[in-house]
């Protein structure tokens, strides 16, 4: 009886740890098929993009994939060819620099776009105009890009080159970019005449700036943190007029060793005004930072009525 008894209460425990264990199977499963379910979106956009509007006009993008433009051209050789070979050693840099998760989001997205690039070939282009291709092509492109990034991948391997010179050297991920992307662009005006490379430069423009529009969002939210010795007041007003949610944190000063209350909030863009507002209204002396944030997880952070 006693054997039973002890029986049961096993599998009375083991039974919560058995579904806790299946939740976070499904998470993990949801979380991997949202995440390549992207990429592959990402993919189709970016390919017809290229196919349907830059490639036929000329008109180039930055990194590898400008540069399997520009050997398609000249070798009449497909460009999915050019991409996957191309980011071989990029590949393997990013596998062993940054993680195998990138490396392995990146071969999926490259080959996706590989194939894509293939189908949408033979479609005729959209428009023969290339500074519309240019506007237009880079609009496109850019969202298809900006997807696969969002996801944890990358099609350029310039981007895997930056990333590890900005561990080695004194240059930033941003300026290597700009480097090889000129030079690249520069190649582009010898290949197709300088005309084309001015609007290719416009189209890696409206191409980075779509990219920040798909990662960031339209509607930019901002991270602050208010250093207050008004905290309670603040806080009511920030739950009431902006319902927003605020985590206190204690701090103390460095040099004059006074404790401080230290206010965490996330706002969007619109709230960011009328939140300076509040702050001075309650605490003119209070200290505020204010930084923009890229992605949120979890909460309960939505917008929200000013008033």
């Amino acid at each position: 009886m006693a054997e039973e008894v002890q029986a049961e209460k096993v599998v009375q425990e083991a039974v919560p740890t058995v579904r806790k264990t299946q939740i976070q199977q499904r998470r993990k499963a949801s979380f991997y098929i949202k995440k390549y379910s992207l990429i592959f979106v990402g993919a189709i956009i970016a390919a017809a993009g290229l196919e349907m509007f830059l490639i036929p006009n000329e008109v180039i993008d930055g990194g590898v994939v400008g540069i399997s433009i520009m050997m398609t051209s000249i070798t009449q050789w497909s460009l999915g060819f050019f991409l996957v070979v191309l980011n071989i050693p990029f590949l393997y840099l990013g596998y062993k620099q940054i993680g195998k998760n990138f490396a392995i989001a990146t071969v999926i997205a490259i080959c996706f776009l590989s194939f894509w690039s293939e189908m949408f070939a033979p479609v005729p282009p959209v428009t023969t105009d290339p500074f519309l291709a240019a506007i237009f092509g880079g609009i496109i492109d850019g969202i298809g890009v900006g997807l696969i990034m969002r996801a944890g991948g990358s099609l350029d391997g310039t981007e895997i080159v930056a990333i590890i010179m900005d561990r080695k050297s004194v240059f930033s991920v941003g300026e290597v970019v700009m480097f090889i992307n000129l030079f690249i662009l520069s190649s582009a005006g010898l290949l197709y005449g300088w005309d084309k490379a001015m609007y290719s430069l416009v189209a890696y423009f409206v191409i980075s700036k779509m990219i920040d529009v798909v990662i960031k969002g339209l509607d930019e939210s901002y991270a602050v943190m208010i250093v207050t010795n008004e905290h309670e007041e603040i806080t009511s007003a920030l739950n009431d007029r902006l319902g927003r949610g605020v985590t206190l944190l204690h701090g103390e000063g460095g040099y004059t060793g006074e404790s401080k209350e230290v206010l965490y909030c996330v706002v969007t863009r619109l709230e960011v005004d009328k939140l300076k507002e509040i702050v001075l209204e309650k605490d003119e002396s209070a200290f505020v930072t204010i930084n923009a944030v890229h992605d949120i997880m979890g909460g309960r952070f939505k917008k929200k009525s000013i008033h």
